[in-house]
């Protein structure tokens, strides 16, 4: 019976895998009959169940409360708050309206963020296998406590990180988990103390699943104490930590015009005392020109850029699920990324064959049949024999190759996946030859022996032998090679010669296998174990595989380090696996390092900072590491983007400034913690994402730039008016007509514009840039000057030969026209609207010609004439309102001729801009 154990040592921090099997039983308190039903309840009321830590949610009122903290939503407040005092209540009806629309765009992006847990509960077991009181029972994986016995089946998910016991052929993908690409096979040996994750052999984890075999295993850690858990538990710290560089950038527009506001009404009272008005009387004129200097309309007009750019990405296969993402993925400029089905393709495809001394390379790549195998770039010569490597390949192997709509795949090991492959291109058909030969034994893998056999019935009625395995364990049971058609004696000279080339494989990372073949006159009353140790067996060649780049990968990372877009690779493999896969793709350079976690803990956060950009690879990796090294490039104002498809990548995309997920390979709990998901898994689709990231960005610049001039203008002619000592140029209904219409169709249109030109040449932006960099603030403050001084000479006309009301109604026409004019002018920040063509943006076209019909509505139209208090005009009075207003375009047109010939741009490589940083 089990043994009583008040205290037990838990969790994945114990050695638990340099301990024996005894060893982890008497820690563990239990025999190998389990544990007692009673010891078992005893366990579950100290250690609790076993799944996730639910954290107390945050309720929706909350959430929706949390969209009001923004300091430009907060003057918003306030102006509907002072509309609603000085009796405009229309006024604070629109600007209340366009608020809470805000806010529930915020509360339904903010409410997707407790989902990524949902997801990692989602893949706990639901029930288990269990030896308990020496009894199998089944029971609710939450029952599960340390000390526990649990029955592992090909099939099952495993439900809580346990010490192997048994083993008997046991294999497990632990891909989602360590971002190891090939399954693991356990044993139950002792292994040595200082192991990463990925090796610790005779440990099986939480969620992993197990894909051949069967095992017993002894629970160590559950719930919240797992390796699974740990990740949950970086997810929940991660969720509230980032703000996008846009959420930034609108923070810093809400304060200086929060600023700018309670400037104005602090000097219009000033002003107001001086000349000896009425304090209270200028105190709401100061407010009055706060409430004009809020751009009421920006929150709506970025959301909607944004949403358009979600909708390009969703065309081409990026699916946006954190709205200000879109934004920051243009100002990224390093991508962490995985590698396994990120950069390669998970699938495991043969690259090289070496046979009777003949090097064949095997083209193609993954699961497709597509490919050839050839000899100094022909074709075998018919000397060279490959039929019976073929046959092996097939025949000693437990996949199955199965085509659907979307190509072939591989039901089984990746690795047996990759023979069937290499025998459809040797022309060797693997269903057709395994109906040839049916299968009457097998020896199956395991990590002792190292080798795979199988017994066959062949079509003539003899036998045939298969092995595959590492080239040392096959080479044991080998007497002959196959050289042509001859099998020749296998003497020391040839044997060493097979294990040089294999050595070599696998330094360029190439996973070796070794297959032979024994011909028999009979299969029958065949001890297969008995016959191989006869060491009769032919070798007849190696076969080296490697999960290759993908096809498009190469011209991704070109486009991107174009853009100045620095990629490194953070990966659970193996370092020569990721070295060799980063070298492919052209990411080592010379003086280029690769790295594995191990040495990553040993080195301070200070010389991991000074290391980092010498840096290409990241080996062994755990989320720990990515965590800690996407820290670091922040640290160093890098803008980083990670992208992920398993498990263990979920707490980094988190952390990342954007998380970007794998939509097909990756799992539900780092779609669930990304920003962006590849529908297509295809890592080019990142550096489209990325031009649309920036064009976003210079389209948000050109609404900052066409909504902020207008504000500019509206507030100094307004100002300027009292300080001249003219009426009230324009009413509160006028202001927020051109705040909310004509300041929002256009710019709106504003978010459709195409890429600027040489917009992936140029380096990213530096993360704290203001969005008011590169002059932006200086064109807002000279183009709200023009407007002002063009405005009041069209009122101070309109004053000296007609009435008030009509001056008013030549004003409000005056900035409308000023509006159309610079829109149609700043749709490039450099090129001339002559170059771009009128038309090329057809949206904005018509949003002018709408706004400008609505304009004259409000003048022509009775009704609508009566509501904003304006007068028609004549054509005298049209011609000098529009005429004023057409001179910004001209004088913004000479401002970019200026600004061309002054700054022509070129092309930036990351190592231009790096060198410019440093």
């Amino acid at each position: 019976m089990a043994e009583k154990a008040t205290s037990v040592a838990v969790g994945a921090s114990a050695a638990w895998h340099n301990l024996d099997v005894e060893q982890v039983l008497r820690s563990l308190g239990v025999g190998r009959d389990g544990l007692s039903s009673e010891e078992a309840l005893h366990r579950l009321t100290t250690f609790g169940p076993n799944e996730l830590r639910r954290e107390a949610r945050v309720s929706l009122l909350r959430l929706f409360l949390h969209q009001f903290e923004s300091f430009l939503v907060v003057i918003l407040l306030i102006a509907t708050g002072i509309s609603v005092l000085l009796g405009e209540l229309l006024d604070a009806v629109v600007i209340l309206i366009i608020v809470l629309l805000s806010a529930v765009l915020g509360l339904i992006q903010e409410h997707r963020a407790s989902r990524a847990l949902e997801a990692l509960r989602r893949m706990a077991a639901p029930t288990c296998d269990v030896v308990r009181g020496g009894e199998e029972l089944e029971i609710p994986a939450r029952e599960l406590v340390p000390g526990d016995l649990v029955l592992l089946m090909a099939g099952d998910r495993v439900p809580a990180d346990g010490r192997i016991v048994e083993s008997f052929n046991l294999s497990v993908d632990e891909s989602a988990l360590t971002g190891e690409s090939q399954p693991v096979d356990k044993q139950i040996e002792t292994l040595p103390l200082e192991l990463a994750l990925a090796d610790r052999t005779n440990l099986v984890y939480a969620g992993t699943t197990i894909i051949q075999g069967r095992g017993l295993a002894v629970v160590v850690a559950t719930g919240m104490r797992t390796e699974f858990g740990k990740i949950a538990h970086l997810v929940q710290l991660e969720e509230d930590e980032r703000q996008t560089p846009l959420e930034r950038r609108m923070g810093e527009i809400g304060r200086r015009v929060g600023v700018a506001a309670l400037a104005l009404v602090g000097l219009v009272v000033v002003l107001g005392m001086l000349r000896g008005e009425a304090i209270f009387d200028m105190f709401l004129w100061g407010i009055s020109l706060a409430v004009a200097a809020v751009p009421e309309a920006l929150p709506a007009v970025v959301t909607g850029a944004l949403a358009i750019g979600v909708q390009r990405m969703a065309r081409r296969g990026a699916i946006v699920r954190h709205l200000p993402a879109v934004e920051t993925l243009g100002s990224v400029t390093v991508i962490c990324s995985d590698k396994t089905g990120t950069l390669t393709r998970n699938e495991m495809t043969v690259r090289r064959v070496w046979t009777d001394d003949s090097e064949i390379e095997v083209t193609g790549s993954g699961y497709e049949t597509q490919g050839e195998l050839l000899v100094d770039g022909h074709p075998p010569g018919g000397d060279l024999d490959l039929a019976w490597l073929g046959r092996v390949a097939v025949l000693c192997n437990d996949a199955r190759l199965v085509r659907d709509d979307t190509g072939h795949h591989v039901q089984g090991d990746p690795t047996e996946g990759a023979l069937l492959v290499l025998a459809a291109k040797e022309g060797c058909e693997p269903e057709p030859v395994r109906l040839s030969y049916p299968r009457l034994d097998e020896i199956p893998f395991s990590s002792v022996r190292r080798f795979m056999a199988t017994l066959h019935v062949a079509p003539d009625g003899g036998g045939l032998v298969g092995m595959k395995g590492s080239a040392e364990s096959v080479l044991v049971h080998c007497s002959y090679y196959r050289s042509g058609s001859e099998l020749v004696p296998l003497n020391k000279e040839v044997r060493d010669r097979i294990l040089a080339v294999g050595e070599d494989m696998a330094r360029q990372a190439l996973r070796v296998l070794a297959l032979a073949s024994l011909q028999l006159s009979s299969p029958h009353n065949v001890d297969l174990a008995e016959m191989i140790t006869e060491r009769r067996l032919t070798f007849e060649g190696l076969v080296g595989m490697i999960d290759p780049p993908r096809d498009e990968a190469r011209g991704a990372l070109a486009a991107a380090e174009q853009a100045g877009v620095r990629t490194i690779i953070i990966t659970g493999d193996h370092r020569l696996t990721a070295v060799a896969i980063a070298t492919d793709l052209g990411l080592m350079g010379n003086d280029q390092l690769a790295i594995t976690g191990a040495e990553m803990e040993r080195l301070s956060d200070g010389e991991l900072e000074q290391l980092v950009d010498r840096v290409a690879v990241y080996a062994r990796a755990a989320p720990e590491h990515k965590l800690r090294l996407v820290s670091i490039l922040q640290k160093k104002s890098e803008v980083a983007a990670m992208t992920g498809d398993g498990i263990n990548d979920a707490p980094a995309l988190r952390r990342a400034d954007i998380g970007i997920a794998m939509g097909i390979s990756g799992t539900d709990v780092t779609r669930e913690a990304s920003d962006l998901v590849l529908a297509d898994d295809n890592y080019a689709t990142i550096v489209a994402a990325i031009a649309e990231g920036r064009v976003i960005y210079d389209n948000i610049r050109k609404f900052i730039r066409y909504l902020l001039s207008t504000n500019a203008g509206e507030i100094l002619t307004m100002f300027l008016a009292v300080l001249i000592g003219l009426p009230v140029p324009l009413l509160a209904i006028q202001i927020l007509w051109i705040n909310l219409v004509t300041d929002g169709l256009p710019a709106l249109a504003l978010g459709v514009e195409v890429s600027e030109q040489g917009a992936m040449l140029r380096p990213p932006r530096h993360p704290r840039e203001s969005i008011f960099a590169r002059g932006l603030w200086q064109h807002i403050l000279w183009v709200g000057a023009f407007m002002a001084v063009g405005t009041l000479a069209v009122m101070v006309w309109g004053l000296s030969s007609y009435s008030l009301e009509t001056a008013r109604t030549m004003v409000f026409l005056t900035l409308a026209a000023f509006q159309m004019a610079h829109v149609l002018a700043i749709r490039s920040e450099r090129a001339s609207l002559f170059m771009l063509g009128l038309l090329s943006n057809p949206y904005l076209a018509g949003a002018v010609a709408l706004t400008l019909a609505l304009q004259f509505g409000v003048i022509y139209i009775p009704v609508l004439r009566e509501s904003f208090q304006t007068t028609p005009l004549d054509a005298l009075q049209l011609l000098v309102c529009l005429g004023v207003a057409s001179s910004l375009f001209w004088a913004v047109e000479f401002e970019k001729w200026m600004y061309r010939r002054r700054a022509p741009e070129g092309p930036t490589t990351s190592a231009e801009r790096r060198t410019d940083n440093a």
